[in-house]
C-alpha cells in the first residue's frame, strides 16, 4: 500500500528538481542558451527521464505558471453561485493566493518565481506562448462564468468582457509586483485585492477629481 506513495513522491521530487534547475538556469544564463542537456546533468538525470515529464524546455519554462493558473480556476469553479462575476473572479484569486504559495515554495523559492516571470515577459520566444496561453485562459475563464450566469458565451459577449477587464487588471498587478520593493507572496496577494477594488470605479462614467 506504501509503494505506489513513494513512487509518486520520488516522481515529485525529481520533476520539482529539473524545474528548480531548469529556470535557474534560464533566469542566469538565458532561456536559448539553456540546453536540455545542461538541465538532466545538473540533476543527474538522462535526457529520457526530463522528457517523462515534460515535453520541451518551453513547458518546464510555464511550470509554476500553469500551477498557479489551475489553483485559480479550481478556486473559480467553487465560488458560490449567488456570486457576482466580477465578485467570484475576485474571491477565486485571493483564495488561490491564500494557499498557491505554499505550494510555490515547496517547487521554488519565491524570488525565482519572480525572475521566471521577469525572464519570460524578456523573452521574445516565450512572451509570445505566455500571451497565446493568455488568451486561452481568458477563454477558459469566460467559458466558466457564462456556464455560472447560464449564458452562451458565443451569443452574450458580457463574460468575455469582464474577464478581459479582470485578466487587465491582474497584468497590472503582476507588473506593479515586480517592480515593487516587497516581492513576497503576501505583498502580490494585497496588491492583487487592492487593485481589484479599484476596477468598478476605474469604470465608472466619470472619476472623482479634486478641484
Amino acid at each position: 500500500m506504501t509503494l505506489p506513495g513513494l513512487r509518486e513522491r520520488k516522481k515529485q521530487r525529481t520533476r520539482d528538481a529539473l524545474t528548480r534547475v531548469a529556470l535557474e538556469l534560464f533566469t542566469t544564463q538565458g532561456y536559448e542558451r539553456t540546453t536540455v542537456d545542461e538541465i538532466v546533468d545538473a540533476v543527474e538525470v538522462s535526457q529520457r527521464t526530463f522528457f517523462r515529464y515534460f515535453s520541451s524546455k518551453e513547458e518546464v519554462a510555464f511550470t509554476v505558471q500553469h500551477m498557479v493558473e489551475d489553483r485559480f480556476v479550481q478556486a473559480l469553479g467553487r465560488r458560490p453561485a449567488e456570486e457576482a462575476p466580477l465578485d467570484a473572479m475576485r474571491n477565486a484569486v485571493l483564495s488561490a493566493w491564500d494557499t498557491i504559495g505554499e505550494a510555490i515554495v515547496e517547487v521554488v523559492p519565491v524570488e525565482l518565481y519572480l525572475r521566471t516571470y521577469r525572464m519570460i515577459e524578456s523573452t521574445p520566444a516565450l512572451l509570445a506562448v505566455h500571451l497565446r496561453r493568455s488568451t486561452e485562459m481568458e477563454e477558459t475563464i469566460a467559458r466558466i462564468i457564462a456556464a455560472r450566469e447560464g449564458l452562451d458565451v458565443d451569443a452574450d459577449p458580457r463574460p468575455r468582457i469582464a474577464v478581459a477587464a479582470f485578466s487587465g487588471v491582474m497584468r497590472v498587478t503582476g507588473q506593479m509586483w515586480g517592480r515593487g520593493t516587497d516581492q513576497s507572496l503576501e505583498a502580490i496577494r494585497e496588491l492583487t485585492g487592492a487593485y481589484l477594488d479599484h476596477l468598478g470605479p476605474a469604470l465608472a462614467p466619470r472619476w472623482d477629481r479634486e478641484r
